[in-house]
């Protein structure tokens, strides 16, 4: 089911956002039943402006904190469980602190924070939980000072940058407007990167299985990612071109000066800036682009084999509309190892594309060829492809063929 999907990806993103500010447990055990807790929090060293910058949900993570997201509305039963998940935190910490022969406060014990898109006035007053808009602000609902518990339903937050992070949370219309928020901050902003690369985890896991059934809320989602993605490609281009720029304008000026010894310094570094520009342009969005791919494998498989990385050069070489179809290429693949195996099969043929007029009829039985050779000699040649002439490469890939 897609709730699953949904429920690690929100355990993802607390874990991302709240680690700078200490340590984040997954899926942490109650040692007084065999339950777990989402996501538990523990604060270390103070960072007050990184705090500032998550809004809300910094502050929550003022405290020791257990944080449990619903992906749909949780009914009385679950947020009970939730509760009890707490009363067992108690009398473990009880427990360690009678053995350490301590003294237990109410401030040794976490706040827990209940996460749900919606909830009724019904099921929020069965708990006879109250709002505290004095200190907190719309939409969280207190339950007794001894509980140390709140309710926050995520679709009465007032929309605002305070709340921006923990909106991506939500469901359906909010969820898509807190993304579509996304889109105006700065593309250099760390926070907007996190959240967009576990946007594109989740992107990919709801669109890994043809066969799995997904709302039409999801659908919309999967809608409203794929623009961000598309925004983050041409930013990531736009910095290429800068960065060729100004080596371009480095390596002109170098150039132009040694022309300039010889043919005259005007006319010199007239060429030198045009040949260094273009060079340079063409360089960065190579670097650039080699970047991307290795990030973006990164995020999807983790841990990526030697022989997918020596495709990245010859990738990297690809023109920006053949780059971007490559990606879009990969993020529909399934996050296994067949999803692997695929990726890396598209990798061979596109770095083969550098070349494809020609190897002609050659072209799609060479890319298995080549990934059956072993990965020194599949480097050597991958290193070599640009250099080799039309002849050269075509034997080399007829040897491989027979």
């Amino acid at each position: 089911m897609t709730r699953f999907i949904h429920d690690r990806f929100a355990k993802e993103y607390l874990e991302e956002f709240l680690s700078p500010l200490g340590t984040v447990k997954i899926g942490q055990d109650v040692t007084s039943e065999v339950r777990e807790i989402d996501v538990y929090f523990t604060p270390s060293t103070a960072n007050p402006e990184y705090s500032s910058t998550l809004g809300l949900l910094g502050k929550m993570a003022d405290t020791q904190a257990m944080f449990e997201p619903f992906r749909n509305p949780a009914s009385a039963s679950e947020i009970c469980s939730c509760i009890g998940k707490l009363l067992n935190v108690r009398e473990d910490k009880e427990r360690e602190f009678r053995r350490e022969n301590n003294r237990f406060t109410e401030d040794s014990l976490p706040k827990l924070w209940i996460l749900v898109p919606t909830a009724s006035k019904a099921l929020i007053d069965s708990f006879n939980a109250q709002p505290d808009e004095e200190n907190w602000m719309k939409g969280i609902y207190f339950l007794g000072s001894a509980l140390r518990t709140a309710i926050v339903v995520i679709h009465q937050l007032p929309v605002t940058p305070e709340t921006l992070w923990l909106r991506i949370l939500g469901k359906g219309k909010v969820q898509q407007r807190a993304c579509a928020e996304l889109s105006a901050l700065a593309t250099d902003d760390p926070l907007r990167t996190i959240a967009l690369e576990l946007l594109y985890r989740l992107q990919s896991n709801l669109v890994a299985d043809p066969k799995q059934r997904l709302e039409p809320e999801e659908r919309e989602l999967i809608m409203a990612i794929a623009p961000l993605f598309q925004q983050q490609l041409q930013a990531a281009q736009q910095q290429a071109r800068e960065e060729g720029r100004q080596e371009g304008r480095q390596e002109g000026r170098q150039e132009g000066r040694q022309e300039g010894l010889e043919q005259g310094l005007e006319q010199g570094l007239e060429q030198g800036l045009e040949q260094g520009l273009e060079q340079g342009l063409e360089r960065g969005r190579q670097e650039q682009q080699r970047l991307i791919l290795e990030n973006f494998l990164q995020v999807r498989f983790a841990e990526l084999p030697p022989k997918m990385t020596v495709f990245f050069s010859p990738i990297s070489m690809l023109p920006a509309a053949e780059f971007t179809v490559l990606l879009l290429a990969l993020s529909m693949l399934t996050v296994d190892e067949n999803g692997l195996e695929a990726a890396i099969k598209l990798l061979a043929e596109n770095a083969l594309k550098i070349r494809s007029n020609e190897l002609g009829e050659l072209l799609p039985a060479a890319a298995a060829n080549l990934l059956a050779l072993p990965e020194e000699e599949l480097t050597l040649l991958l290193e070599q492809i640009t250099q080799l002439s039309a002849d050269e490469l075509r034997e080399r890939l007829r040897i491989l063929l027979e």
